[in-house]
């Protein structure tokens, strides 16, 4: 029961081709195979085998860190239980064997900053936890369907990641993980985040950001909110009549912008996913004609008054092309906007970095290169706004990264050239 990658087939993919390699297996003595999908970029498992209810949590746990994929033929809805189950032994932390002294157990657990050594060696557990988890194949038809018994109808879900169905490509395999992160993302595309930057209703007819599958969720409303500040603080001052918004994703600075009271925004994405997301985004809030999208490696052509950033905070390699709007190796993103800044900058213009210190707080970056970087890029700081962050993991005290969660701090930086 092996898998095979070393053929594969060329179907279309929403933005690309794509040579999907071939996953097979040994099914009541005959040989089966189907297409292997995985938006993570992920290789087959080398060796899968059929499971279905009868298999043992413990068992699948067994096999799953072995790197053997569990092919699901049983309940589906079991196989989601299975998933659960496996994380719980994941997640599950290492018996101490020294045991603590009467006065150590007295002391109270302190959360100690986190190192970058410790930051990687965190990553890799999770790298490990997500192949673990990867295991737990499900089979697709050629039309997207999933035969198993209480499936859900995944099709949009599915259509909105791989493109619509191509009937000669034939069945497929996934992992259940990156199944359920479809629905996900599926049902986060209907519902929309509300933005209250973009106005409060019924004043406007909408003020949702809608963001596709791996496109970056404005969920964190601290920087979207310092920048509708910064904002009016500015056009109290003087109109803009162009504003740059580079690194645009679902659009929603872009957004903010606009309807602020910028007279043209040109927003920029080299993700073929975060255009067509931006752009739905514009059409559904009426700013296609205000806002115009661009397909480049940041800066547009010309000059702007405004220029606006936001890129990924954490300095780290991503594992796969999904982590891409979280992980900036080696800052290439962040260097690549300053060092190139002052030659888009009208005169007197401004640059508007919004970026958190998580990174300090991990150990990769310090503040004092943040500010070497400005300085040789012929920039200087005119001003800064901070704002302490509201998601649920700033609080989290059972998160790995509690530490420097509770002590971040996002930071819109007003840059202007020497």
């Amino acid at each position: 029961m092996v898998a095979d990658a070393s053929h594969g087939t060329c179907i279309s993919h929403p933005f690309h081709r794509v040579l999907l390699p071939t996953i097979s297996w040994s099914e009541g003595g005959e040989a089966r195979s189907a297409l292997w999908r995985s938006e993570r970029g992920s290789a087959p498992p080398k060796r899968v085998v059929l499971a279905d209810d009868t298999l043992s949590a413990d068992s699948a746990y067994r096999l799953a860190c072995e790197g053997t994929g569990l092919l699901w033929c049983g309940d589906f809805q079991n196989a989601r239980l299975l998933v659960q189950a496996l994380a719980r032994r994941t997640d599950k932390p290492a018996k101490v064997k020294a045991k603590k002294t009467k006065d150590q157990s007295l002391q109270p657990e302190v959360a100690l900053p986190m190192t970058a050594a410790a930051f990687h060696l965190h990553r890799q557990a999770q790298a490990q936890r997500a192949r673990v988890l990867g295991m737990l194949l499900i089979p697709f038809d050629a039309d997207y369907a999933i035969p198993l018994r209480r499936a859900p109808d995944a099709k949009k879900a599915c259509t909105q990641v791989w493109g619509a169905a191509d009937m000669a490509a034939g069945t497929s395999v996934a992992s259940l993980r990156e199944l359920l992160g479809f629905i996900s993302a599926h049902e986060w595309r209907k519902k929309g985040v509300e933005i209250a930057a973009l106005g409060e209703l019924p004043v406007v007819t909408h003020n949702r950001i809608h963001p596709h599958y791996a496109v970056f969720s404005p969920l964190r409303g601290e920087y979207i909110a310092l920048v509708k500040e910064a904002l009016i603080q500015k056009l109290q001052k003087k109109a803009i009549p162009l504003a740059f918004d580079i690194g645009t994703g679902t659009g929603v600075l872009a957004a903010v912008l606009a309807r602020g009271g910028v007279a043209s925004v040109v927003a920029t994405d080299q993700d073929p996913r975060a255009l067509v997301c931006a752009r739905d985004n514009l059409l559904r809030l009426g700013l296609t004609s205000q806002i115009k999208l661009a397909e480049t490696d940041l800066f547009p052509e010309g000059q702007a008054p405004l220029i606006v950033c936001n890129p990924p905070w954490l300095p780290a390699r991503p594992g796969s092309s999904l982590e891409r709007a979280i992980y900036d190796e080696g800052s290439s993103m962040l260097l690549g906007f300053l060092n190139r800044l002052a030659a888009h900058l009208s005169p007197a213009g401004e640059g508007w970095l919004i970026l958190s210190d998580l990174a300090e707080h991990l150990g990769l970056r310090t503040r004092t290169e943040l500010l070497a970087a400005i300085e040789s890029a012929g920039l200087k700081v005119l001003s800064r706004m901070d704002a302490q962050p509201q998601h649920p993991k700033a609080s989290d005290a059972s998160d790995a990264l509690h530490a420097a969660r509770a002590a971040e701090v996002t930071s819109l930086w007003r840059l202007i050239v020497k």
